[in-house]
């Protein structure tokens, strides 16, 4: 019977649960929608540099369409949803001839298709090189996914293509991951001119204690290293200095060149595409990058776009091979989820101005007063709590008892 009861029990949450519940949720919702309230399609906005994309299986069990925000909300209510969090370059399909005598209920008149539209598998819910769905029904666990910042598909880290045990996700001690970008195995033969930059624009993580040790053996033995010893180590100290030197290529640091047998520092190109007169590297793209060895996953550290030249031949290079947005500051995650907290900072600002317009002079002091003895109180009754303590229904009824209390009080 006790049991019973226990089961029947309201279930608790202590205050600092529910904040950081909250607070997660809303981070959520502005790093995937970008702020967009999905009042109205984004068709009229044409290939997009980037939105949230969602693909309705329901309508399109092919999986060759996807939609914007909005529609999927209004038009598509009910079905089959698969949530692609966001994608580059792309034209809401709502309603064209790929969904049959199916109209957009936002806006009806559409091209038949949007031809620069790209399409994989995970637009039929399907995800890295295994095919698999996301959650998948079948694993006791659901991993987290890496997403390649050019195809745009997600890998499991197993099958990621890191074919030695020394080859691993770069992460730091607590295994958080110390890179800003991936690129995947497939992707990595069209991006392979990036192996022509200087190694710190890649995230690795070093071999542990693999100089310290090679020191230590010197000192103890009181002998010379050995070529290949001295080899080792100083691969391990480029290693070691790649992170070292993260704050250099941020600053617009790292790239050499040679100048009459004299290593001099050169800026990178931080103008627009095709400002730069001089190439960078001072190779032919084409030519260098077919003399490169098979290509690998990559990982970029931070700010590694900015490293990549500019000048008019390499900017058509990038074009030809179909990467040319790597230049757009905007195409990365990060401005998008940027620009999405100060779409929706900006909205809030708004919303809370135009309401208190609408009131009259008496109505807006008594709203913004309300609103101040409510954090008020709530203050005063929380101040008492612990933070892990549990907040009950019965918690809130008695601050609101309280407010309603110190009102008749003062009428």
């Amino acid at each position: 019977m006790t049991d019973a009861f226990e089961e029947e029990a309201e279930p608790t949450v202590s205050i600092g649960e529910y904040l950081k519940d909250v607070e997660e949720q809303e981070l959520e919702a502005d790093l995937v929608l970008g702020g967009d309230e999905g009042k109205e399609c984004t068709y009229n906005n044409g290939y997009m540099k980037r939105q949230a994309i969602f693909s309705c299986l329901t309508c399109t069990p092919d999986g060759n369409a996807g939609v914007c925000t909005a529609c999927s909300l209004s038009c598509h209510d009910g079905h089959e949803i698969v949530e692609l969090w966001t994608k580059r370059n792309f034209r809401c399909d709502c309603g064209n001839s790929k969904f049959g005598e199916f109209f957009c209920k936002l806006l009806a008149s559409k091209d038949v298709e949007n031809p620069q539209n790209l399409y994989n598998h995970n637009f039929r819910g399907l995800y890295c090189t295994c095919g698999r769905p996301y959650p998948d029904p079948d694993a006791e666990e659901q991993p987290e996914m890496i997403q390649c910042c050019v195809c745009e598909d997600w890998f499991h880290e197993e099958h990621l293509g890191l074919e030695s045990s020394d080859m691993q996700v770069p992460r730091d001690e607590e295994g958080e991951p110390i890179y800003e970008e991936f690129i995947c195995q497939g992707c990595a033969s069209v991006c392979s001119f990036l192996m022509l930059y200087p190694p710190t624009v890649f995230a690795s993580v070093p071999p542990k204690n693999a100089t310290s040790s090679l020191k230590e053996k010197e000192v103890a033995e009181n002998v010379p290293l050995s070529s290949e010893e001295t080899n080792n180590a100083s691969s391990s100290q480029d290693t070691l200095m790649t992170n070292a030197s993260k704050e250099e290529l941020s600053l617009g640091k790292g790239i050499h060149e040679e100048n009459d047998g004299k290593t001099t520092t050169t800026n990178h190109c931080n103008g627009v595409a095709g400002s730069s007169e001089k190439c960078v590297l001072g190779l032919n793209l084409s030519e260098a990058v077919a003399k490169l060895e098979k290509s690998k996953p990559m990982f970029l550290c931070k700010n590694w776009r900015e490293v990549l030249c500019k000048c008019q031949n390499c900017v058509d290079f990038y074009n030809q091979k179909g990467v040319g947005y790597l230049l757009d500051p905007e195409d990365t995650i990060a401005e998008y989820e940027a620009m999405a907290k100060q779409k929706r900072e900006e909205l809030e600002q708004q919303q809370s101005s135009e309401f208190l317009n609408k009131l009259g002079h008496i109505e807006k002091i008594e709203i913004l007063t309300g609103i101040a003895d409510i954090k008020n109180e709530l203050s005063s009754y929380l101040a008492s709590f612990d933070p892990s303590k549990a907040v009950t229904s019965a918690d809130i009824h008695q601050v609101f008892e309280n407010l309603a209390k110190k009102r008749k009080r003062m009428e």
